[in-house]
């Protein structure tokens, strides 16, 4: 599978709205929990091993990470929320800035809320979609879908499906390490970027 997403390059990281990256073209954004899989998913996404960096540590994005697909094209790699050791003041920081990032930013035509599928959609999660609801397309990737057998792992996306697509949300399983689910994946976010 030949996807634009294989050309994607670091481009710039912004710690506040001023250093945001001008806005245009488009671009669609990863938000998630500490620790969902979302700069794992958006490497697996785009065929490179190191493109975001990954930890096991949750609350390492500190930044908004924007890569370039093409000149007119990014993704952006959002800090992951509900890490309890990060400082207060730096997650009020991180709550303003990424509540105006997703209400104010032109140039954001979707969003991808990457949920561990151990754990399913939590108030945060909800609290996010709830932010943009009918402002953006929304894609939920359920991630690590290779940790639960095929049972549970079918029933996960039975209850994520009644509960998000009544809403016009789309959602799908993923697994970095196996690659479940990347075609889907990639597809959803070609859609969303305008890039089928």
């Amino acid at each position: 599978m030949s996807s634009p997403f294989r050309q994607a390059q670091f481009q710039h990281s912004a710690y506040s709205l001023s250093q945001l990256l001008p806005d245009e073209g488009r671009e669609i954004a990863f938000a998630g929990r500490s620790n969902a899989g979302k700069s794992t998913a958006i490497n697996r996404l785009c065929g490179q091993k190191n493109l975001c960096k990954t930890s096991k540590t949750p609350g390492r994005t500190q930044l908004i990470n924007f890569f370039a697909v093409d000149e007119n094209h990014r993704l952006v790699d959002l800090p992951g929320y509900g890490y309890a050791k990060v400082p207060p003041k730096l997650r009020q920081h991180w709550g303003q800035v990424l509540s105006r990032y997703l209400s104010e930013r032109d140039a954001l035509v979707g969003l991808v809320v990457i949920v561990d599928i151990r754990r399913g959609l939590t108030d945060l999660d909800w609290s996010l979609i709830d932010l943009v609801d009918e402002e953006l397309p929304v894609h939920v990737l359920l991630t690590k879908a290779d940790k639960l057998k095929s049972g549970a792992r079918n029933q996960a996306l039975l209850q994520a499906r009644k509960e998000l697509e009544p809403q016009g949300i789309s959602v799908s399983l993923f697994s970095a390490t196996s690659g479940l689910g990347l075609e889907d994946f990639d597809r959803r976010c070609r859609e969303m970027l305008g890039l089928e």
